[in-house]
């Protein structure tokens, strides 16, 4: 009961008491409470391959989302438009006086809630496992129509949602209406909740409402208001907030080094955390937890090209298929000679029968080295020890990973356990020292860092190229966040 409620309550006169009680209650339900903010104009979506027709909105290529058009007739490719007039005082539209346009210049746009009957197109697949293992799916759509979508088949289903919104530094980090938001917006904020409240209320309805866990990341701009936010939208749920350290350098600015980013974890219903073998904080855990790694065997670095080591510059023998290991062929010579060695390079062989040979070829397309010897390889190879991971065709190249020394010995040692084999001839391991912990809500694991192994580094490794995505996150850290949640679960639906 609120303090004003209260005192309507300690009011003598009957009639007053009653007369106050019903005007506050007309009161609250036509104004809000709480987390007060402006709902901004309905979000706009273009929609590039719809054909203009009479009576849509439109607005030219290449110009601003905002500004409207409405198609009033059609006639030899020419589109009668009349200019939308936003009235501030009834949010109503105008349509001023006609102009002709360009049908191919226009772009139909529909605003948010407006029906759009959104559609799923395949478009591609990539296979890195057996077929009967679980496939992801990847849809490349506003996320708001996506959910809008998925709405339809798996209400109800999801077991965890996980969410990395713009976190609306006011460095134009992000986009409302197609316009990017910057500091000097006086209603980023307002505008940031609006985009915010319309896609958790989706995720609301996709979520399991007695076990479904939503998972949002935000830094400091935004913390305090999606909090406010979370606590309206999800009353009944338990909230709690991680810190996750991503950055120990720390970042300069305003006040102290800000070393962090944040979690809010909303558990609907009866879920919980699952029990995990690393609490995410003290060191005692983070050494038992320690995964399995399976290493690159292309050794990596700027100095390490084929004239280095040349007896680690051989071709490794795959099956007719490119997926397994089936021998190893000699080192290439190496000669003193530039011209004659970049000829022998050049020339090398890329078959042997049916079977493709994987050299280890580097980004700037000149030979480098294996990190182990030939025969070395084909010793771990017998034993499941290395395996092809996977091809990328464009480049001609295979990516093979094997277990180093250390690994291996763990294995001897009984401290990890051979489960049985993969499709392509790798074991399948299990780490045994695993006793089950509750995650801590303050995180400090290396592993999280942004631009360590899992984010800035492991982009270059597979794109090629630096600065690609200005803010990546480590994957290690949104895996630790899933993980947290969903535990051992192989049949969780995750969004």
């Amino acid at each position: 009961m609120s303090a004003i409620d209260d005192l309507i309550k300690q009011i003598d006169n009957p009639a007053l008491r009653e007369r106050l009680k019903l005007e506050w209650k007309k009161a609250v339900k036509d104004k809000k409470f709480g987390l007060v903010f402006e709902q901004h104009l309905p979000e706009l979506l273009p929609l590039y391959q719809t054909r203009p027709r009479r009576g849509d909105l439109v607005c030219k290529k290449g110009g601003a989302l905002t500004e409207l058009w409405q198609v009033r007739r059609i006639r030899d490719g020419m589109a009668s438009c009349g200019k939308i007039l936003q009235n501030p005082e009834t949010a109503t539209k105008q349509p001023n006086e006609s102009v002709l346009l360009p049908v191919d210049e226009l772009i139909v746009v529909r605003q948010f809630g407006e029906p759009i009957y959104p559609a799923l197109t395949p478009i591609d697949e990539v296979q890195n496992g057996p077929l009967d293992a679980p496939w992801h799916t990847l849809i490349e759509a506003d996320n708001y129509h996506a959910l809008q979508l998925l709405e339809y088949l798996y209400a109800g289903q999801v077991d965890c949602i996980y969410i990395d919104p713009p976190y609306n530094t006011g460095a134009k980090d992000w986009k409302y209406n197609n316009d990017y938001v910057d500091g000097n917006d006086s209603w980023r904020h307002s505008k940031w909740l609006a985009f915010m409240e319309r896609r958790l209320k989706l995720a609301k309805k996709l979520l399991k409402p007695d076990i479904g866990v939503l998972i949002v990341t935000i830094d400091k701009n935004e913390l305090h208001h999606l909090g406010v936010l979370l606590a309206e939208l999800l009353p009944n749920a338990i909230r709690q907030l991680v810190t996750i350290c991503i950055n120990p350098s720390g970042t300069s600015g305003e006040g102290l080094s800000r070393v962090e980013e944040y979690a809010f974890f909303c558990f609907l219903g009866i879920a919980e955390p699952s029990p995990v073998a690393d609490d995410l904080l003290l060191p005692s855990t983070e050494k038992r937890s320690k995964g399995i790694r399976w290493e690159s065997i292309m050794r990596g670095g700027t100095a390490w090209y084929r004239k280095s080591r040349c007896n680690l510059c051989y071709p490794v023998v795959l099956d007719p298929t490119g997926v397994k290991i089936v021998d190893v062929g000699e080192p290439l010579p190496f000669h003193d000679d530039e011209s004659i060695d970049n000829q022998v390079e050049s020339n090398r062989p890329f078959l042997r029968g049916d079977s493709p040979l994987a050299w280890p070829l580097r980004s700037d397309g000149r030979l480098g080295i294996w990190r182990i010897e030939n025969k070395k390889l084909l010793d771990l190879v017998s034993k499941g020890y290395a395996y092809v991971s996977s091809h990328d065709k464009e480049r001609g190249t295979w990516t093979i990973r094997y277990l180093m020394e250390g690994t291996v010995n763990e294995i001897d040692s009984g401290v990890i356990a051979v489960e049985g084999r993969g499709h392509k001839g790798e074991v399948v391991l299990k780490r045994l020292e695993n006793r089950q912990i509750i995650a801590k809500t303050i995180w400090n694991r290396g592993r999280h860092t942004a631009g360590g192994g899992g984010g800035s580094t492991l982009l270059v490794e597979i794109l090629g190229k630096r600065d690609v995505f200005s803010f990546p996150k480590s994957v290690y850290s949104t895996k630790d966040c899933i993980d947290v949640v969903i535990g051992n679960r192989p049949n969780a639906l995750i969004l």
